[in-house]
């Protein structure tokens, strides 16, 4: 049985493939604006990570935060690295972020499990 994110990642690359499929130049040109935005340039990847992840919080996407979160955990993010992100977030936020607060934790669980 796939775990949540054995789901997640099945689900976002399923639906990738085909919105990627559909062959929408606008779709395509804003996916690779993305992959080029989080590249290493004069920030390194795990800063650019852990902005996405304030970004992605304040404005409450829960998916993008699941994101940003497993991509800073693969760079090698720590725990206190990422709650200190998180912090800010909230503050910047406000209260109305800390649903999502709970949600970034768990699934911050879920990726430091998964190493052991």
């Amino acid at each position: 049985m796939p775990n949540q994110l054995e789901e997640f990642n099945a689900y976002r690359t399923r639906m990738n493939e085909k919105l990627l499929g559909a062959d929408n130049k606008l779709i395509k040109r804003i996916f690779n604006l993305d992959t080029n935005a989080y590249a290493a340039g004069a920030l390194d990847v795990k800063t650019k990570e852990l902005l996405g992840l304030v970004a992605s919080a304040v404005l409450r996407c829960d998916d993008c935060v699941k994101y940003h979160l497993e991509s800073a955990h693969k760079v090698g993010t720590s725990k206190e690295e990422v709650m200190e992100t998180l912090g800010i977030a909230t503050l910047v936020g406000g209260t109305i972020v800390v649903p999502h607060l709970r949600r970034a934790y768990e699934f911050w669980e879920l990726l430091e499990n998964q190493e052991g």
